[in-house]
């Protein structure tokens, strides 16, 4: 398999199905694509690979495979042992719908802090916007983690974990301080749970070598 990503400090969305792909074990090859580069050199880099013009991309034989959430739901299905998500009916529904409000939600959020791995942390001044999606999504972990019993969203680590890996990035890089905004200490039990991941701290790493 090979997957298509993009500048590893910025691009969250390659991070969440290169997290999966490692925790599946299954062997695969990176392509990695510069973003930002000007004059539409990026969409005219990625197009070869992906239609949307878009990363991230998995190319498994003849598929291709085009969207994070669907790269992950594929895995799920090509990898059942992997377990990435739980084998619970009842968790694996909450697992999805809050994997599917990650990957339609938050616009503010990800607007106005961006993932940017080579930052030094630092608090900033957020919007009422922004503030509101932190509210909501520390309710959703809540949920989920008293739902599950923890130490992750569903259990065990899943594909829901890997889309809130690069949340977890933001909340450190912008100064957010969870118990602000409702937590009772669990929710930042997870975050730090979320990036002392090994596979994660291997992505950071080759993230802030990249120039």
């Amino acid at each position: 398999m090979e997957l298509v990503i993009g500048t590893k400090r910025w691009s969250t969305w390659s991070l969440r199905p290169w997290l999966v792909l490692r925790k599946a074990g299954a062997p695969f090859t990176e392509t990695l694509i510069a973003l930002r580069q000007e004059n539409n050199q990026t969409e005219a880099a990625i197009l070869p690979h992906s239609p949307s013009g878009l990363v991230p991309a998995l190319k498994d034989g003849d598929l291709l495979i085009w969207d994070s959430l669907a790269i992950c739901e594929y895995l799920g299905e090509r990898f059942p042992d992997a377990g990435l998500w739980p084998a619970d009916a009842g968790l694996r529904a909450l697992a999805r719908a809050a994997a599917c409000e990650m990957h339609s939600g938050f616009q503010s959020l990800r607007g106005e802090c961006p993932m940017m791995l080579e930052a030094e942390p630092k608090v900033a001044a957020l919007s009422e916007a922004t503030q509101k999606n932190i509210r909501r999504i520390v309710e959703l972990w809540s949920q989920l983690l008293r739902a599950s019993g923890g130490p992750y969203l569903a259990g065990t680590w899943g594909i829901v974990d890997a889309f809130y890996t690069p949340t977890a990035t933001r909340f450190r890089t912008y100064g957010v301080n969870l118990s602000d905004y409702g937590d009772d200490g669990r929710c930042g039990e997870y975050l730090t749970r979320l990036l002392a991941d090994p596979d994660f701290l291997d992505w950071e790493a080759a993230a802030k070598a990249e120039r």
